[in-house]
């Protein structure tokens, strides 16, 4: 940390308000706030009875504000894991372009902007699974990491939680139909990460992060794929008997599940590798792009 003090009081000062202002966003990670707003998008329009937009505005508007706030707080406790990063390493805090008192204000300040705008605006329901969501990210999920790789169980939580937010922005309660879909995203992120866990393995173990490959070894890591595979592709079958899809969205259901399921055990033909890892990686994405698209088009044709 010293370094980064030093670099703190000579670039924090002098920077341009558009260098400050381009820091600042990037504490929110961009990319990952994209991907929870489109699943909360999804969340609520597939959720059933009518939306207006003034709720559907301010519910987007919510979780933008409290998952920003989340991830600048993660910023701040992890700034000294992404300076060991090769990765993460240019980041504002382990590059020194922003103090970490900066962070810390910055992210409590959202996260609390958040929950009137949520609870005043959408419903208290959102509000409180929103809370819940930011708690069990910055409190549990993010110092845990560097304890165990079941931190990953945990972290999916939050990260499962965007589309069932937009399903009860919509319908102010928890049903089947929003816990299925918090269910999909809550599997899906396992292979997903798992798979991210075998070809970064090393790049992990050197910031001290727990990973499963480097815990319990890479062959079961890829049998856990393969399970929790298997387990996403039987909940996004419950869809149908939900009321989320309509029967018609079984066959791309079941497709999409197959492929995502056997690229996970074309894995288990062989030793992992980091290609094959990288590979499921970008099946993953492809999968989850196609499925959610599968229910929104299954929704309103």
């Amino acid at each position: 940390m010293g370094a980064n003090r030093l670099a703190d009081a000579s670039l924090v000062g002098p920077a341009s308000p558009a260098v400050r202002l381009r820091d600042l966003v990037a504490l929110t990670k961009p990319r990952i706030t994209s991907t929870v707003l489109l699943t909360t998008a999804g969340g609520l329009w597939l959720a059933p009875g009518v939306r207006d937009r003034q709720t559907c505005a301010l519910a987007v508007a919510g979780v933008t504000l409290i998952v920003s706030g989340a991830n600048a707080l993660n910023m701040y406790l992890e700034r000294d894991v992404d300076g060991r990063m090769k990765r993460t390493e240019r980041r504002p805090l382990p590059a020194g372009r922003l103090a970490p008192r900066v962070a810390l204000v910055f992210g409590v300040a959202l996260s609390v902007l958040a929950v009137p705008v949520l609870a005043l605006g959408v419903n208290l329901t959102t509000a409180m699974l929103a809370v819940l969501a930011h708690l069990s990210y910055v409190l549990a999920y993010t110092p845990m990491k560097q304890r165990s790789h079941l931190a990953l169980l945990v972290g999916a939580v939050p990260g499962a939680m965007p589309p069932l937010l937009g399903w009860t922005s919509a319908t102010g309660r928890v049903t089947a139909g929003g816990l299925v879909l918090f269910g999909i995203l809550y599997l899906w992120q396992v292979p997903h990460f798992l798979a991210i866990a075998m070809f970064r393995e090393q790049e992990y173990t050197r910031a001290g992060l727990k990973v499963m490959p480097a815990q319990v070894g890479a062959r079961a890591t890829q049998h856990a794929i393969v399970r929790w595979t298997s387990a996403l592709l039987v909940t996004t079958l419950l869809a149908v008997p939900f009321g989320v899809a309509r029967e018609r969205f079984l066959a791309s259901a079941g497709l999409l599940g197959a492929v995502f399921l056997g690229w996970g055990l074309y894995g288990l033909r062989g030793p992992a590798t980091a290609r094959w890892a990288r590979s499921l990686f970008a099946v993953s994405l492809v999968y989850l792009m196609l499925l959610f698209a599968a229910l929104v088009v299954d929704a309103r044709v």
